[in-house]
């Protein structure tokens, strides 16, 4: 599949997160933005910074009214290791079939390894994309979806 384009409705999901609630788009319909991040593997340099950025900036992200979601294609488990380890506070899907990545244009499958392409989903309440990164930068997408939501929240 493609990759939602800004305007379009975000494709719903419901998959467990690395504590295993189950998390739904529609758990944040009205009340907040969400970022929805993808991300190939737990515990890697590149994911690992990527991760951290959002743990960081997590105070002013939240201030303007954003929850932060991260997806891989790993395992719960991998999940609760890599979340403790780095004391990260926000979800991060177990997207063990790439099912949801692929709705989000964001699954790399070679056949015998799948992982999710390094893309960022900024969502707005009413569930539509607000902004898409493409590709993204670990040490800088934090910082980029900051600067965007301020922006944002000036209109």
């Amino acid at each position: 599949m493609s990759v939602p384009k800004e305007g379009s409705k975000a494709p719903d999901f419901k998959v467990k997160d690395n504590s295993g609630k189950e998390v739904s788009l529609k758990d944040y319909a009205g009340k907040n933005r969400v970022i929805l991040y993808f991300y190939p593997k737990d515990d890697t340099p590149g994911c690992t910074e990527q991760a951290c950025m959002y743990r960081d900036d997590l105070q002013r992200l939240t201030a303007l009214g954003v929850e932060i979601v991260g997806v891989s294609v790993d395992d719960r488990q991998s999940h609760q290791a890599f979340a403790k380890k780095h004391s990260l506070p926000f979800p991060l899907l177990a997207d063990a079939k790439g099912e949801l990545a692929r709705r989000y244009g964001s699954l790399h499958d070679l056949g015998l390894i799948r992982i999710a392409r390094r893309n960022t989903f900024l969502i707005d309440p009413q569930g539509q994309v607000a902004k898409v990164y493409l590709s993204a930068n670990t040490s800088r997408n934090s910082q980029e979806v900051i600067d965007d939501l301020k922006q944002l929240t000036a209109r």
